[in-house]
């Protein structure tokens, strides 16, 4: 039996004991777009509704739109079950008796390595090679940390957490996540290293925006970037690259609740700290004016009231061609296919959505957003679109009917 995005609503609008019309007031839509999709007369909304919607539920947009987790897909031997093992090890907490290490760990030097080559892996999107080698990843780095308790191990275990957390969100998993981050944070402690921290605290406004706490989100991220602040006469570029990454986190959330002044505020300081820093790639992230001006794309977007004019505005002062991250290119993609659709050019949404998914077919079936878009155009769809109904199917989201 297929359960609608109204049938969604309907039971976490019950389960909270609110009326239709006390949900429409709280995130701000129509009420009659609530009943409508309560009654199956509308199989979808636009995008900025459901995340109103879920906002005003409390909880994931995942979760309202029926976007599966890829728990059982990622790998063939036991998918993220086992990362989520490793993440939440009982034997890594202060009290429990751990397991004696079978095997000498690698070297600090050989882990540093693999370190690498699967931070390489992740923003490639090589997400089903990731999660076959992450738990191994976790459980050598801790035993390295065992074993040679330097700064730089403990900052190589700081930042293969960073990768468990980045993978369990993108796979619809924020709570492993939120524990990663924990372990991330007294890593990066152990590490002497405040701009690790830095880093763990942006990985963490990323866990809470995708957990529907927008505002924390927002605060954590602001307050560390007001602390990190670096003197920008001495400022060193990975000063200002963690610095810029923590106000990018700050805006994304600020825009979501529709707080579009603040959030460009936001991300022009932090477009400043890249002009000043150039290309920068620090601590398992990348940071340049053009990974700024993408976020400007998405901020359009956001919130209750997207501007996808505005978003495509943004999008021509993007240089595509100088985004050095696979994943990233796909996630402005995604974002630009979105503003084509919302402005009536659908025949470019679908194209540009095709051509993400030929380049990242693992990372586009775990996206909410590509996955309510593509919803939002099959419920417009007038003529039997095959090409549109296949990347439907792909991303596991039912056909209107």
């Amino acid at each position: 039996m297929k359960i609608s995005i109204g049938d969604r609503i309907r039971a976490l609008r019950e389960f909270r004991d609110i009326t239709q019309d006390q949900l429409a007031e709280r995130a701000e839509v129509s009420v009659d777009t609530i009943r409508k999709l309560e009654q199956g007369v509308r199989e979808s909304a636009r995008i900025n509704t459901l995340r109103a919607l879920a906002r005003a539920l409390d909880v994931q947009l995942e979760r309202l739109v029926g976007q599966p987790t890829v728990t059982k897909e990622l790998t063939p031997d036991g998918g993220l079950l086992a990362m989520r093992d490793a993440i939440q090890d009982p034997g890594s907490l202060p009290g429990v008796l751990g397991y004696v290490d079978l095997e000498d760990p690698p070297s600090p030097a050989e882990w540093a390595s693999q370190v690498q080559a699967a931070t390489d892996t992740y923003w490639a999107g090589g997400y089903s090679e990731l999660a076959a080698v992450l738990p191994q990843l976790l459980r050598d780095g801790r035993a390295t940390a065992r074993q040679h308790d330097t700064e730089g191990v403990w900052r190589d275990l700081a930042l293969t957490y960073q990768l468990a957390a980045s993978l369990s969100t993108q796979s619809g998993h924020p709570d492993w996540a939120y524990t990663a981050v924990e372990r991330q944070l007294a890593a990066a402690a152990r590490a002497s290293d405040p701009l690790l921290e830095g880093m763990g605290v942006s990985t963490l406004s990323w866990v809470l925006l995708r957990q529907g706490r927008w505002e924390q989100a927002r605060d954590v991220a602001e307050r560390k970037a007001d602390q990190l602040e670096p003197p920008r006469r001495r400022a060193t570029p990975d000063q200002l690259a963690v610095y810029g990454n923590l106000l990018i986190a700050a805006a994304t959330p600020a825009a979501r609740a529709d707080q579009h002044d603040d959030a460009m505020e936001l991300l022009t300081h932090a477009e400043s700290a890249a002009v000043q820093s150039g290309p920068v790639r620090a601590y398992g992230s990348a940071f340049s004016v053009t990974d700024v001006r993408t976020q400007r794309v998405n901020v359009a977007l956001a919130g209750t009231d997207g501007m996808p004019d505005a978003a495509l505005d943004a999008a021509a002062n993007v240089d595509l061609s100088s985004i050095s991250r696979p994943v990233h290119s796909a996630s402005y993609r995604v974002d630009v296919a979105q503003a084509k659709y919302q402005t009536g050019d659908q025949a470019g949404a679908l194209e540009l959505l095709l051509e993400v998914e030929a380049e990242q077919p693992q990372w586009i079936r775990v996206q909410a957003g590509a996955a309510a878009t593509v919803r939002e155009m099959l419920e417009a769809e007038r003529r039997r679109n095959g090409a549109l109904r296949g990347l439907a199917s792909r991303l596991g989201v039912d056909p209107a009917l």
